[in-house]
């Protein structure tokens, strides 16, 4: 069957990581239950977005992978036969941190991870006082569910990686976020369905969402949510999520479609690499 039903989520930061885990345990258990095959959380999902101010404190929520938040949700995984994108805080050893999504496949085995290449570094968006560049590529999992890409928030802004992914075979590509209001709003309606109709596959695309004022008080930010799923021809599948309230989303993807738009617009067969080499200067 080429139908694939997806879950993601969007979540206001409770205030603290355990209860975090368990409102997306709760919620893999309720998107099993709907029949999704595979379920992915926001950017950073058990913690605040700490990216607001630099503080050391904030390393504290990294842990390694393995680790106890992979393992637990490895368990939960093959107990309930979905793959997971599980976006965490890595250690990789003591002070070498990255910014990462976990992929769990339906049987509770870590296929791998993905470590986000762009790092921000912007008012509230302090990201590399917390993380290096992703140094793993771009990589393409083989799951129950398909094949799986992931691209994290600030990435989205650069089509190389999108297309990199596409030369992989993704069939679907994850892009948890933590997006604030501002210009950002704009890029998030279109940047997501440009990517999916230039690569010719499905984007999932989720964002945390609330005011994280339990944690920054008036500094902090108001995260607009708004997920959503989107077809390789450039259409959204359902409607897009609230702009406020926490959700769980589940959409049916027909991966038949990739083949379908990808005969349509002969992108593939179009595209002359030879010729983008600027591109790639330094």
């Amino acid at each position: 069957m080429s139908v694939v039903r997806v879950a993601f989520t969007q979540a206001t930061w409770t205030g603290d990581k355990e209860s975090m885990i368990r409102l997306h345990e709760d919620w893999t258990r309720e998107a099993a239950s709907a029949g999704a095959q595979v379920i992915a959380f926001q950017e950073l999902f058990y913690g605040p977005y700490f990216g607001i101010t630099q503080d050391t404190a904030y390393y504290d929520y990294a842990e390694p992978v393995p680790g106890p938040t992979t393992e637990r949700f490895s368990r939960l995984a093959a107990e309930l036969g979905i793959v997971v994108v599980l976006p965490i805080y890595e250690e990789d050893q003591p002070g070498v941190l990255y910014n990462t999504a976990v992929v769990i496949d339906a049987d509770g085995t870590v296929l791998g991870r993905y470590r986000k290449h762009h790092i921000p570094h912007l008012p509230k968006f302090w990201e590399k006082f917390y993380f290096r560049p992703g140094n793993l590529g771009y990589p393409v999992f083989d799951t129950a569910a398909g094949r799986i890409g992931v691209n994290i928030c600030y990435d989205r802004h650069f089509p190389e990686g999108w297309r990199v992914l596409a030369l992989h075979g993704a069939q679907i590509v994850f892009n948890p976020n933590a997006t604030a209001p501002g210009i950002s709003n704009r890029l998030w309606e279109i940047e997501q369905p440009a990517a999916a109709v230039a690569n010719g596959y499905f984007v999932v695309a989720n964002n945390r969402v609330g005011r994280e004022d339990n944690e920054y008080g008036e500094d902090a930010v108001n995260f607009y949510g708004s997920s959503y799923a989107v077809g390789p021809d450039g259409s959204y599948v359902g409607e897009v999520g609230s702009s406020s309230e926490n959700q769980l989303l589940v959409r049916d993807l027909d991966l038949d479609q990739v083949r379908e738009v990808r005969e349509r617009w002969q992108f593939f067969r179009d595209r002359r690499p030879e010729a983008y080499g600027p591109i790639v200067a330094p």
